[in-house]
């Protein structure tokens, strides 16, 4: 194969995913989880949100048969679109075999940086509603995009899940793992593999959110960015002209622990971690 006929098929590929049927709920069952088994919160600022970034909330579910459950913290700004977008949102949590919290029922209103900076009895009221939530769930790990994260709703939902973890007693530790997608972190410190099947399954969970997807064909742009998570992996968690991973697809993430009131570093060095390997190894 040359150069061309390699780009070729890539172009070819990216076009056939454009016209992946929606999703089938998986067929696979819900793993066995224990009554003991810790919990894991995603906290997404948009319901999709638990697909582009669940690769590692999977693994832990399929690996180590923790919870997982998805907190759509909202429900996305069009109103005439929420009861759609709910729907497809229990149609992709029921596919994953995630669980799923809708604060409100309806999910938080104006959650946005202006509303933080200047409506502070409707900002408090969103955070004691998330600070609840943690209360509740007393979470091992939970998942927030990064601070830098461009979108207006996922640095709100960073500083949202901040705002709360702040007001929970100063006894309260979880592991916290920051996600990205429209914009990148300049120092993350985890590149998790994800396998083929996997992938697979997050994509036809993806695509449940049909509203999303047919105006924007990006789950079939998924693999894409999972691959060059690999190459930016490589040398930002490894280090500078660090040989990359012999993964194919990769998510990358910054995991820290909140305890006693802030976040604390938990590497010396950036982590990988493959396949083959359990995702709970890095909880404990």
């Amino acid at each position: 194969m040359n150069a061309r006929q390699f780009v070729a098929l890539f172009q070819k590929l990216v076009k056939q995913g454009q016209s992946l049927k929606t999703g089938k709920i998986s067929s696979s069952t819900r793993p066995k989880i224990p009554s003991n088994a810790p919990n894991v919160l995603i906290f997404s600022p948009h319901p999709d949100d638990e697909c582009i970034n669940g690769g590692l909330a999977l693994r832990l579910l399929r690996e180590a048969k923790w919870n997982v459950v998805n907190v759509a913290v909202t429900l996305g700004s069009n109103r005439a679109r929420r009861a759609a977008r709910r729907c497809e949102l229990q149609n992709a949590c029921a596919s994953l075999k995630f669980g799923l919290v809708v604060p409100g029922a309806r999910g938080l209103e104006d959650i946005n940086p202006d509303t933080r900076a200047k409506k502070t009895a409707l900002w408090q009221a969103a955070v004691k509603t998330i600070a609840g939530i943690l209360a509740a769930q007393q979470p091992r790990v939970i998942f927030l995009p990064h601070e830098n994260d461009v979108h207006p709703a996922h640095v709100s939902v960073h500083w949202l899940v901040r705002d709360a973890l702040k007001m929970l007693p100063r006894d309260f530790a979880c592991y916290v793992v920051e996600t990205e997608f429209w914009g990148q972190m300049a120092d993350p410190n985890l590149v998790v593999e994800v396998g083929a099947k996997d992938l697979a399954d997050l994509i036809a969970a993806l695509s449940f959110h049909i509203g999303e997807v047919k105006r924007n064909a990006y789950h079939a742009r998924l693999p894409a960015w999972m691959i060059d998570n690999v190459r930016r992996g490589a040398e930002l968690v490894g280090g500078r002209g660090a040989k990359a991973p012999n993964f194919t697809f990769a998510t990358i993430y910054r995991l820290q622990k909140w305890r006693g009131g802030k976040l604390r570093k938990i590497f010396r060095s950036g982590k990988m971690l493959s396949a083959a390997q359990n995702a709970a190894g890095l909880f404990r």
